[in-house]
């Protein structure tokens, strides 16, 4: 079955109306698979990066290279240059269509990577954290900004997965060491009672999902490999992962959204795996199937989870049919319908 037949209703068409270019963007490049140089495509980037939330998140940058605050870039929440590079590379930003973006991410490499290769939410290197990496190098990878610097950073994040060459955070002279946040191996999180964090292993998981096979060295494969043991070890659809304070998945994990920042959901899970090469895995299918129940009868999701407020964009109505839900919910399906067919 392909992923257009799994639909309910002919979805693609409200995804390519005009009236919303980015989302039209995404849906020609993600979903059509229009050529680089096809030019509707070119049109649709074009007007996505002049008239859609690319552009209106790009006007609220300073003119160094920051929003909000300069600096490393975490807070506040989520307007700053961290949330607002995510929030881009999640929207198909692109530095060849706009040079402000690869001036953003020159920005936040100077201020908010420290040089053992963690990015960093206060400066230092103790104020690394998994989820923070994973989302930080995704969005490098995405936004396709090419930085020697990235290198580091990835390595640093494989080794924090497998704890490799890692001293504890109890010796603090150590020169490789985790810290109070990413306090342990996979994914081992101060935020979750130094409990594995899902969240965290997601979000590291789908940024060496972006990383290609021959790029990936040893310690990276071995990480992977590790965090795919992590995320298989339940039922992605019950997502009954470690939970430091309480003894219930978070019902986030069931609620789609947009933007995803460092909170995570089924779907993301999901689209990590896959990109991975778990498409085929039997593991996977309760997981699909919450996917493909979640959808109206015109073939779209509605958002359940947002920042409406919070961002420099609202990207729409909670639990209303929105474009940007149903953009995602569609790659996971058409990726994992190329799974089976490859």
């Amino acid at each position: 079955m392909t992923w257009q037949e799994q639909l309910k209703g002919d979805s693609l068409t409200w995804l390519l109306e005009p009236e919303t270019p980015g989302a039209r963007y995404l849906t020609l490049r993600d979903l059509l698979d229009c050529a680089s140089d096809d030019p509707e495509l070119q049109a649709a980037r074009r007007a996505a990066h002049e008239a859609g939330p690319i552009a209106g998140i790009l006007a609220e940058m300073e003119e160094d290279g920051f929003w909000a605050r300069p600096g490393p870039g975490y807070n506040p929440k989520y307007r700053s240059s961290v949330w607002s590079l995510i929030l881009l590379a999640q929207l198909g930003a692109s530095p060849e269509e706009d040079e402000r973006i690869g001036h953003a991410c020159a920005y936040l490499l100077e201020h908010g990577l420290a040089a053992g290769g963690q990015f960093t939410a206060s400066g230092a290197p103790s104020g690394t954290a998994d989820c923070l990496q994973g989302n930080m190098c995704w969005a490098f990878l995405e936004l396709g900004y090419d930085d020697p610097r990235l290198d580091t950073a990835l390595e640093w994040m494989a080794r924090t997965v497998t704890g490799e060459v890692l001293a504890p955070n109890s010796e603090p002279k150590a020169p490789l060491r985790f810290y109070a946040s990413q306090c342990g191996p996979t994914f081992a999180c101060g935020s979750n009672n130094k409990l594995p964090c899902a969240w965290g292993g997601v979000k590291v998981m789908l940024a060496f999902s972006k990383l290609p096979a021959e790029e990936r060295t040893p310690l990276i494969d071995r990480a992977i490999q590790h965090g795919i043991d992590f995320l298989f070890s339940v039922d992605p659809a019950e997502a009954d992962y470690p939970t430091g304070w309480t003894d219930k998945p978070s019902r986030n994990w069931w609620k789609f959204g947009f933007p995803v920042f460092y909170i995570t959901d089924l779907l993301q899970n999901v689209e990590a795996l896959v990109a991975l090469g778990y498409g085929r895995d039997p593991r996977l299918i309760n997981a699909l199937e919450i996917i493909r129940e979640k959808q109206d009868d015109l073939g779209r999701w509605a958002l359940d989870y947002h920042y409406t407020g919070k961002t420099w964009l609202d990207f729409g109505e909670k639990r209303q049919p929105n474009k940007w839900v149903t953009i995602r919910a569609l790659r996971v399906l058409k990726a994992h319908s190329a799974s089976l067919q490859g």
